[in-house]
């Protein structure tokens, strides 16, 4: 049988951001997928993407609606035949689906977002929305359900398998000591790793701070860049324990500092879609307090391996936090099963295997 033939154009730019991306490629690629990618040339993943036979095209897309990039795409199609061409972010989905047309590839998209999409909006129909796709790869059901619901002229095309992670990039992760950041022993440590976006909530982290019980010895530990924006030191100028909410900036042992703390906190309102942070502190064994919008259902088994509150609701967080600093024995249980559960429904071998057996039915 004839190896399908693949190309991928994505930004590896980012070792840990982009690694369960990069990791399935290069998972696919081991298990018989003759895969090339489009990405800069110094990007992260670059030499682990050529040891493991991976041909490498120094390429980035730049701006949309660009003829050159376009043309750039379109003679790589053409030249190495391709099955499928799989794209990943905004100005390679538009320049890539114009290079596409009239040609026999098959045009996968990318979605990690749980939002902006609508059959009345013009710009959906140059991405998502675009007649010319073939299939819209979702990392969770309510993404491919928004998009499927807003295609109203064809047939239903998003489809959902997560992006898996390797339980064993979590094995050497070791806790940072804390005293680096004045924080005492007996300390209970909430960590969030985020950019500076609105959606995070953070407002509503911080206005939960104004409810808990003034005994417990919480700390906040806020990883990421830009965080630290006038309207939220605003509100941790209210705060009863503003001196114990710590902006840390971005940080490469991130995972350490999560991996250190009590408890990890995702107050995000909107778009979110299965976060890799919340994955991340899951498969470190940390118990997680998450927001049910929409991106986050199922990922969290309620007082089993983390508890779900309602968005925008500060109090529910604040219950949430007291919740797990009086019942530390419970807290830690949901931890283990929240490890347990990355380990069974988020593994990459088995995203790996989805992967290829939709590419199979779909070539």
């Amino acid at each position: 049988m004839k190896r399908i033939k693949v190309l991928v154009i994505s930004n590896y730019s980012g070792r840990n951001s982009s690694r369960p991306e990069a990791e399935l490629m290069i998972g696919m690629s081991k298990m018989g997928l003759d895969i090339t990618i489009m990405t800069c040339k110094d990007a992260d993943y670059v030499k682990d993407f050529e040891e493991a036979g991976i041909k490498v095209i120094d390429f980035l897309a730049k701006k949309k609606f660009d003829k050159t990039e376009i043309s750039i795409i379109r003679n790589e199609l053409i030249s190495g035949d391709y099955d499928i061409v799989h794209l990943f972010y905004s100005k390679a989905i538009i320049n890539g689906l114009i290079a596409a047309r009239r040609l026999k590839t098959k045009v996968i998209l990318y979605r990690g977002y749980c939002g902006n999409i609508h059959w009345w909006d013009p710009t959906a129909y140059f991405k998502y929305l675009n007649p010319r796709v073939d299939a819209v790869w979702c990392i969770a059901p309510a993404v491919a359900d928004l998009i499927n619901r807003n295609n109203l002229f064809g047939k239903k095309k998003a489809f959902c398998i997560t992006k898996g992670h390797n339980p064993d990039w979590y094995k050497n992760i070791n806790p940072l000591d804390l005293a680096e950041f004045n924080i005492p022993k007996n300390a209970f440590v909430a960590s969030l790793v985020a950019n500076a976006r609105p959606m995070k909530g953070l407002k509503y982290l911080i206005k939960s701070t104004y409810k808990i019980n003034k005994n417990i010895p919480l700390y906040i530990l806020l990883i990421g860049n830009g965080l630290a924006s006038k309207e939220i030191l605003k509100y941790v100028s209210k705060s009863p324990i503003k001196d114990r909410i710590i902006f840390t900036g971005f940080r490469n042992d991130s995972l350490s500092i999560v991996k250190s703390s009590d408890i990890f906190i995702l107050s995000s309102i909107y778009g979110e879609a299965i976060c890799k942070s919340v994955i991340e502190a899951m498969s470190l064994g940390v118990a997680p307090i998450i927001t049910d919008i929409p991106g986050n259902r199922n990922m969290v088994e309620n007082y089993k391996s983390g508890i779900v509150v309602r968005r925008k609701n500060p109090k529910d967080i604040a219950e949430a936090i007291e919740f797990m600093y009086n019942n530390p024995e419970q807290r830690k249980s949901m931890g283990l099963q929240a490890q347990e559960r990355m380990i069974k429904h988020y593994n990459i071998e088995d995203t790996i295997k989805e992967m290829i057996l939709f590419y199979e039915n779909i070539v």
